[in-house]
């Protein structure tokens, strides 16, 4: 009896649960651990003929992506031919443009010294009243003492904004040059081109024409005359507050020095285009009384003085 008690006491308790436990504690089959064993210690490696394939593949997908680059970077034959076409033309046409200015300023002299020549045989104090007249009108170039104001883009962001409020505009330069003009100028110049009563500036894009002659930033505008004079007038009139908005409000660069001696081209000879119109499409104006007829004077004013005309009061900057 005490036999069979100590067999039954030295059998484990979960001894009916054996193929439980076997199945928790070995989950796999031994034969596929042994085979996972021996695929551990064995380093896998591709095949010859996969790695062939997976470099030329490869290769191939290289040279395609290589090959269409290429193609879309390289422009075609004929924009080559013709962008080549284009240089060439340009290059002559800026000989031709070149030949011809220096040929209208040789006949320019030659007509201004026949002028002079009849004019001192003639009328000589005709001739000097004309030469009097082509320093005010710009025709030929001055020199002297004067004032120089250079205007400065200020810091732009973005460049591609067109319309930047930090940018100088054309309105910005009329209300300067006709600012000189009201403070006793005798000769303004825009970055080398002379002003006169013709000239007109305007902008295109983000450019400033003065005369149809591109012009970018800084702007240097030279005036002759008495440069602490105009400086003060400037200052007490409207224009010197528009310089001020523009340092002030749009960190536009204004610099204002008096110079000793300013050199100022000349615009050589003015050729004045008139348009007519034909007798036949003249319209019939029936006769009136003129303003005299009763004795009286005649009212109204003709324009004068120098000035720029343009649109500085309409497209100017806003609240200006």
């Amino acid at each position: 009896m005490s036999t069979r008690h100590s067999a039954e006491s030295s059998r484990p308790l979960d001894a009916s649960m054996t193929l439980l436990n076997e199945v928790y504690r070995r989950p796999l089959d031994p034969g596929y651990a042994q085979a996972a064993a021996r695929r551990s210690q064995q380093p896998s490696r591709p095949s010859r003929r996969s790695a062939t394939g997976l470099l030329v593949l490869a290769m191939v997908l290289g040279l395609a992506v290589t090959t269409a680059t290429l193609s879309l970077r390289r422009p075609a034959g004929s924009v080559v031919a013709a962008r080549h076409l284009l240089e060439q033309q340009i290059v002559q046409r800026g000989d031709e443009a070149a030949d011809l200015q220096e040929q209208v300023e040789q006949l320019s002299a030659e007509i201004a010294r026949m002028q002079d020549e009849v004019l001192r045989a003639e009328e000589p104090g005709l001739g000097a009243q004309l030469a009097s007249d082509a320093v005010a009108s710009g025709a030929v170039p001055v020199s002297g003492p004067g004032l120089r104001v250079v205007l400065t883009d200020g810091p732009i962001e973005d460049p591609d904004v067109v319309d930047s409020p930090s940018r100088v505009r054309d309105g910005d330069l009329q209300v300067l040059v006709n600012g000189l003009w009201a403070a006793g100028a005798e000769a303004v110049a825009v970055n080398g081109e002379r002003i006169t009563s013709t000239t007109a500036i305007r902008s295109a894009g983000d450019a400033v024409l003065v005369d149809l002659v591109a012009l970018a930033s800084p702007y240097t505008v030279d005036a002759i005359g008495d440069a602490p004079g105009m400086q003060t007038a400037i200052a007490q009139a409207s224009a010197g507050q528009h310089l001020a908005m523009l340092r002030n409000s749009y960190n536009i660069g204004v610099r204002m020095s008096s110079e000793h001696k300013l050199t100022l081209p000349g615009t050589g000879q003015t050729t004045f285009y008139y348009a007519t119109v034909p007798p036949e499409h003249a319209p019939t104006v029936s006769p009136r009384p003129s303003a005299t007829d009763d004795g009286g004077p005649a009212t109204g004013s003709a324009p004068t003085g120098s000035g720029v005309e343009g649109s500085a009061g309409r497209s100017g900057r806003d609240g200006t």
